[in-house]
C-alpha cells in the first residue's frame, strides 16, 4: 500500500480544533476563505458589454462585465436583464452571460438601473 509523504497528508478534523477548512488549514470557525471571497474585486469601475461566440459552439452569447457587485446582487441583475430580454444565460465569476445578441437592449436597461455601461462592438469579420 503506498502512502503519501507526511507532506502531503491533509488534516480535515481534529479533536482539539474541531472540523478544518481544507483551503486555508483553519478551524472552521476561524476560516479565511469566506472573508476572502467575499472581499474579491469590485470590478474595475467601466461596465463594458460585449458580444462572443468562442467555445460556444457558434451560439452568440452577450457578456456584461465589470460591474461592481457580490454574487446575489449579480445574480439577482442578471435575472432581471435575462427576463427583459427573454433569454437564457447565466452570472458566474463576476460575469453576466445572456444568450442571444442584445447589446442594446441590455445597454439601456442598465442605462435605465443607472449603470454608464460602454457597448465593446467586435472587429468585423472576427467572432466574439
Amino acid at each position: 500500500m503506498n502512502r503519501p509523504s507526511a507532506g502531503a497528508t491533509r488534516l480535515v478534523y481534529s479533536t482539539e480544533l474541531g472540523r478544518i477548512c481544507p483551503d486555508c488549514r483553519a478551524p472552521v470557525a476561524e476560516c479565511r476563505c469566506k472573508a476572502l471571497a467575499a472581499a474579491r474585486p469590485q470590478g474595475d469601475g467601466r461596465v463594458r458589454i460585449s458580444r462572443e461566440t468562442q467555445r460556444r459552439g457558434g451560439k452568440v452569447v452577450t457578456v456584461v462585465r465589470g460591474l461592481p457587485l457580490d454574487e446575489a446582487a449579480l445574480a439577482a441583475l442578471g435575472k432581471r436583464l435575462r427576463s427583459a430580454c427573454g433569454a437564457g444565460g447565466t452570472a458566474r465569476d463576476g460575469v453576466l452571460e445572456i444568450q442571444g445578441e442584445h447589446l442594446q437592449r441590455v445597454a439601456s436597461l442598465l442605462a435605465d438601473e443607472g449603470w454608464k455601461a460602454q457597448v465593446i462592438a467586435p472587429m468585423p469579420g472576427r467572432s466574439g
